[in-house]
């Protein structure tokens, strides 16, 4: 999947200029894929509800997130997906998608414990270093409303798993792919998917950079997984499967919601 540098010069065995320009080039893509596809979704869901406010229909809370799910994530992260795989003239091969084999089963299990494993890790440091971490204005409105949070859980296995990382892990990553080792394209694709949730955080700039290296930690996983099995729907299973968790965990907490002793890390990290 991935192309590792190979122009080298012979006298300093330093990267040519052809493969910096490369790697510039596919930089450059990555990022503005990532602010097209968030432009294009914010535009579709305030569309709707300015249509919606000009037929007398109210949007209320859950018609927002509604709107969210299915016009920024679905048909924006999506459809600037498939948009840019036409403009290149590639097909659904460029991303992987298959059947899951068994051993494709085997790595959604492994990954999915192992995004679970890095919330609990980065949940007790940032306890024990004391640090703030920002609320995700998504888990803020669900303590608000619990019935999005109902919402949300088969969501995240439908359009917000599906879609994001169609986006970012088919896309994205591979378009960094072509330019980088696996591991660095990995690596970045995952700082920018965690940096794009930057502005759906609230709270201080430095809390917000706490909850950002957070949010990195899973999308290690989801990038690592689907450069091992290059099969876009493994990432897409296991990202669905986490949020699902994390929504669930924090619909059970919300007897706590009142006592401020929801945990601080899934209130960062709910929405990734």
């Amino acid at each position: 999947m991935s192309s590792e540098f190979d122009s080298v010069n012979e006298a300093g065995g330093s990267v040519s200029g052809d493969a910096v320009r490369d790697v510039l080039r596919a930089l450059l893509a990555a990022v503005v894929l990532s602010v097209v596809g968030i432009v294009a979704g914010g535009l579709l869901v305030v569309a709707a509800a300015l249509v919606l406010g000009v037929a007398g229909v109210q949007v209320t809370p859950l018609l927002s997130i509604v709107l969210s799910l299915v016009l920024a994530t679905g048909f924006g992260f999506g459809g600037v997906a498939l948009a840019y795989l036409r403009y290149r003239g590639i097909g659904a091969d460029y991303v992987g998608i298959g059947v899951p084999s068994l051993r494709d089963v085997a790595s959604v299990i492994g990954g999915y414990v192992a995004a679970m494993g890095f919330l609990v890790i980065a949940s007790v440091i940032i306890r024990t270093l004391g640090a703030e971490a920002a609320s995700n204005s998504a888990a803020e409105v669900g303590l608000q409303n619990p019935e999005i949070l109902l919402l949300l859980i088969p969501a995240s296995l439908l359009l917000i798993g599906p879609g994001e990382e169609l986006l970012y892990r088919g896309v994205v990553q591979n378009r960094l792919s072509e330019a980088l080792p696996a591991p660095a394209a990995i690596v970045l694709a995952s700082l920018i998917f965690a940096s794009i949730h930057y502005f759906s955080l609230t709270g201080m700039p430095r809390a917000r950079l706490v909850s950002i290296s957070v949010l990195v930690l899973p999308t290690l996983v989801f990038g690592t997984v689907y450069e091992l099995t290059d099969n876009i729907l493994v990432p897409a299973l296991i990202h669905g499967a986490y949020n699902a968790t994390l929504f669930g965990m924090l619909y059970l907490s919300l007897p706590y919601a009142d006592s401020g002793q929801l945990p601080q890390t899934l209130l960062a990290i709910v929405g990734v």
